[in-house]
């Protein structure tokens, strides 16, 4: 028995020191995500958001731009839950059919500004040299003009539509994430598993694709989910200065510019489609800081 002792010391050394499995530490992850109350309500209304947009046409009783369904300026009642606009279309419908391009706007914009800033933010920290610095030192000259700014200019190049906003939402946010990358970057190059990796020998895909990129993803993540709700407040504002989605489009914003003429006669154009963007970025950034949290080491080991 006095032999078998060491042994049983020696396996639960090795289970210390051993790295957990990947199965294990997205158990942890979810384990941290689950203790942050605010992500769990986030989940659930982002949830309840992909489940109306994928389940549109089931859910809206008219078709989003079908006139003449109920009296113009009708208020909320059985027949038209959220009441009609001016053109006597089902506000409700409209609302519901929104929540498609909501989702479009967030997730294609942020796909935009994620892949070219991240690639931009790895080339330029696994370079660094004159390369590096050249393409920082863009990113400082996008940085020195406001977000709305450069949306502005871009649909003012390339003309109002509901494309051509999202591609400039898009452009709009390229420099955070090309920052926040270059950062992540500079500090794992630093370290001693890089520093090693390189000293034997790894070529540059290996170190890249295997070594750093797969550790600075959770930055990158938390920035992604709350950039969504950034970029939907951005795309509805583009469209209610007429700059983004044009007339019959369902999305919130172009709601919202179409009913501001109406505000005292008929405040519920403008109140639901509000409504429905608060509680969608709300929804966006309670699930970042619950990431945020759960991504964290530090934070999830207390």
């Amino acid at each position: 028995m006095a032999n078998l002792k060491p042994a049983m010391v020696a396996d639960q050394s090795l289970e210390a020191i051993t790295p957990p499995s990947r199965a294990q530490r997205l158990g942890q992850f979810l384990q941290a995500l689950l203790r942050s109350p605010g992500a769990k309500v986030g989940a659930v209304i982002l949830l309840l958001l992909f489940a109306v947009a994928i389940f549109a046409p089931a859910i809206a009783p008219f078709e989003p731009s079908q006139m003449n369904v109920g009296p113009a300026l009708s208020p909320p009642s059985a027949e038209h839950w959220f009441g009609t606009d001016n053109f006597g279309r089902d506000l409700f419908s409209r609302v519901v059919y929104g929540s498609r391009l909501t989702l479009m706007i967030g997730l294609v914009a942020v796909g935009i500004s994620m892949t070219v800033g991240v690639v931009v933010g790895l080339v330029a920290g696994y370079t660094e040299g004159w390369l590096g610095n050249i393409l920082m030192r863009a990113m400082d000259v996008l940085f020195s003009f406001t977000e709305t700014l450069i949306a502005l200019a871009t649909v003012a190049v390339l003309g109002p539509s509901l494309r051509n906003a999202v591609i400039a939402v898009g452009i709009s946010s390229i420099p955070y994430y090309a920052r926040i990358t270059y950062g992540a970057v500079l500090v794992e190059k630093n370290k001693e598993y890089f520093r090693a990796a390189k000293t034997l020998g790894a070529r540059h895909g290996r170190l890249i694709f295997r070594h750093l990129f797969p550790n600075i993803l959770s930055p990158i993540i938390v920035v992604a989910t709350v950039g969504v709700s950034v970029a939907v407040l951005s795309a509805s504002a583009l469209s209610f200065l007429g700059l983004g989605a044009q007339p019959p489009s369902p999305e919130w914003g172009a709601i919202l510019a179409a009913g501001r003429d109406y505000f005292r006669r008929a405040p519920w154009i403008t109140t639901f489609p509000g409504l429905a963007i608060a509680v969608s970025v709300l929804g966006f950034n309670l699930l970042g800081d619950g990431l945020r949290a759960a991504l964290d080491p530090q934070q999830r080991q207390s």
